[in-house]
């Protein structure tokens, strides 16, 4: 799962872990305010060769961005990418091919609209993607899956919950995590005693540019010095999704979308701090006592 902007956010693949076979490795959700969600497939490729080699990757990542259809036949969008990385250090290149189409959106059904705030429900999806009917005989299904009107309003439960749980888990709460998670997508694991010694736990709070935020503690070396990093969440946009606000998230995200994202040194803090426009936060800072020219060498990073 992952992170979540301000016109986009991921989920995991509809397919379980089980199944080998091709799937998006994300869905990128762009949605605005009275309209249905645009879910767009993504798949992507690297390697450390050369154009050629980045020309034939989007082919093979197509398969598995084609490996969900949303609404009608093939008209599902998607996004491929194939990243160039040279082993002698020369500049990253990244090739981005986009599939237009028009589908990709779930319109709400008659008296099943989806409600977010709700907890996510946990539907059997069928398997298999079937292509339109043109004659008297039926066409075989294609391998993947399928998602048609009657899930619209699962489906758009989905990305919305998968990108809370994600949150949850920068944060280090493991409760509110599960809140957000079915037990297909291991809920239960998040369920049980919350200890240090066994994952990040929420165990920390600090005011950064004069907001308060909530999150997990950590302590390493970096190149020698110690360092503490801080990874959390604006608390007001916490305590939203802790209880399962959603709908009132993905409002207070937007409405701030072009006033929260921060990047800079915070002096009352005593190190860089990075904030994004969902309320996710991450902080570094030498503890005290380490070397002056470590902590420059820091400011300047």
């Amino acid at each position: 799962m992952c992170s979540t902007r301000d016109s986009s956010e991921t989920a995991p693949c509809l397919l379980s872990a089980g199944q080998r076979r091709s799937r998006p490795y994300y869905f990128a959700e762009v949605r605005r305010p009275g309209e249905p969600s645009l879910v767009i497939p993504l798949a992507y490729k690297g390697n450390h060769s050369d154009s050629v080699t980045s020309a034939e990757q989007p082919a093979s990542a197509s398969a598995h961005a084609e490996a969900v259809h949303i609404g009608r036949w093939s008209e599902t969008p998607g996004l491929l990418f194939s990243t160039q990385l040279p082993t002698d250090g020369g500049t990253m290149t990244v090739h981005a091919l986009q599939a237009p189409g028009s589908g990709g959106r779930s319109y709400p059904a008659e008296g099943r609209e989806a409600n977010l705030d709700a907890k996510p429900a946990q539907e059997n999806v069928m398997s298999d993607i079937r292509p339109p009917t043109e004659g008297p005989v039926a066409p075989e299904p294609v391998r993947g899956r399928h998602v048609q009107p009657k899930d619209y309003a699962w489906f758009r439960g989905s990305p919305a919950h998968a990108t809370a749980a994600g949150l949850m888990a920068f944060t280090g709460s493991g409760h509110a995590i599960a809140r957000h998670l079915t037990d297909r997508q291991g809920r239960k694991r998040f369920t049980g005693l919350e200890h240090a010694a066994d994952m990040s736990i929420q165990d920390a709070a600090h005011v950064l540019f004069g907001n308060e935020y909530v999150g997990a503690g950590h302590v390493f070396r970096l190149n020698g010095p110690r360092v503490e990093a801080f990874s959390g969440m604006d608390e007001d946009v916490f305590r939203l999704l802790a209880r399962g606000d959603v709908e009132e998230y993905r409002a207070l995200v937007r409405a701030s979308r072009h006033v929260r994202p921060r990047l800079t040194f915070d002096e009352g803090w005593g190190g860089p701090v990075s904030v994004h426009a969902d309320g996710s936060v991450f902080a570094l800072r030498l503890l005290p006592e380490q070397d002056r020219d470590a902590m420059s060498r820091l400011r300047g990073a």
